[in-house]
């Protein structure tokens, strides 16, 4: 691959538009790694899955389709009845990998193959705006949880588990700002980080850095730092994909160092993500523009190509393992979820 196909590959993007033709051309013309739904990609199950079919332009390298369905509050396939986190624990674990088996084949026969909706924060803070979304409210209750959600989706589709290094040592939503906190590494491996570290033991495919800074480890959100992508690769051993949460969070922030949606990809390439995200605040050229100067940065020297390479290394692998599984293509059992009214 060339550093440009390389650096269409490790961008996952996204355009409001239910049209089939459209969506296609979008993928067709810019190259990407992945396309991200949601909620305005979503009418109802058929018209999903014929959007996500048309998004297969190559079905020997397709790409990855994304969606956030955690259940619940987070829920862009409306049709998902199985229990959301809230609903879950209170429950056994065994519990949780039967809702994920049931999500995840949910996701599949929409023809996804990526789930980001696994949420391995942990945190009792009700006034954190996390704490309706955690499998558990303590490290050893969210740990079972997160294990089994990764169990009970993994025959159906790609799990993710987010927002690493943990969003539950923050109040603070970091769609519109970037929370801090001053928890050290010590207090995080024997908190936050066991959730993360089950969910890799349970051989999770894909792990999601959120845009919060742990200041005693690095004042860069995580999903920029190169040190807690050392700390996820080397303490936790993880060896899949590492994706950011959407960059366009960053923007939003409004905090100057972040205003640029460009330079945030390749300082999140360069950091050690795998792929990056683009849906907030982008319009159709954003992440074609991110590909471009991801592969501009190159180029210049300012991004070692070894590193690019390894990205796109892992999203193709990643990819190739969607075109050979087939589990994005389930059919349809029984009636389709009919259109929303």
């Amino acid at each position: 691959m060339t550093p440009e196909q390389r650096a269409g590959t490790v961008v996952m993007g996204h355009i409001p538009s239910r049209d089939a033709d459209t969506v296609r051309a979008y993928l067709a013309d810019s190259d990407l790694g992945g396309f991200l739904l949601m909620g305005a990609n979503v009418g109802w199950e058929e018209q999903v899955r014929s959007l996500t079919d048309a998004m297969v332009v190559d079905p020997a390298l397709p790409p990855l389709i994304a969606v956030d369905q955690e259940g619940g509050s987070v829920s862009r396939l409306y049709w998902d009845r199985a229990d959301s986190a809230r609903a879950l624990r209170d429950e056994s674990p065994g519990a949780t990998e039967d809702a994920f088996a049931t999500r995840g084949a949910l996701v599949a026969r929409a023809g996804i193959g990526v789930n980001f909706g696994i949420v391995a924060d942990t945190t009792s803070d009700t006034g954190s705006f996390i704490w309706r979304r955690v499998l558990g409210e303590t490290p050893s209750d969210a740990t079972s949880r997160v294990a089994a959600a990764v169990t009970g989706e993994a025959p159906y589709a790609l799990s993710a588990l987010k927002h690493f290094p943990g969003h539950g040592a923050v109040r603070e939503d970091s769609h519109f700002t970037i929370p801090t906190t001053d928890t050290t590494l010590s207090q995080w491996r024997s908190r936050d980080a066991r959730p993360f570290s089950a969910g890799i033991s349970a051989q999770v495919p894909l792990v999601m850095t959120g845009h919060l800074a742990y200041t005693a480890v690095d004042a860069a959100p995580a999903s920029l730092s190169p040190e807690w992508y050392r700390i996820l690769r080397e303490e936790l051993g993880f060896e899949g994909v590492a994706v950011t949460d959407d960059l366009g969070m960053l923007v939003q922030s409004r905090v100057p160092a972040y205003q640029d949606p460009v330079q945030n990809a390749v300082t999140a390439i360069s950091a050690g993500a795998d792929l990056v995200l683009s849906v907030a605040s982008s319009n159709a050229q954003t992440a074609p523009d991110m590909a471009a100067g991801i592969a501009a940065a190159v180029a210049a020297g300012t991004l070692p190509e070894e590193r690019l390479a390894e990205a796109a290394t892992r999203v193709v692998a990643l990819r190739l393992q969607v075109a050979g599984s087939g589990r994005s293509f389930l059919p349809c059992e029984g009636e389709c979820a009919a259109p929303q009214s």
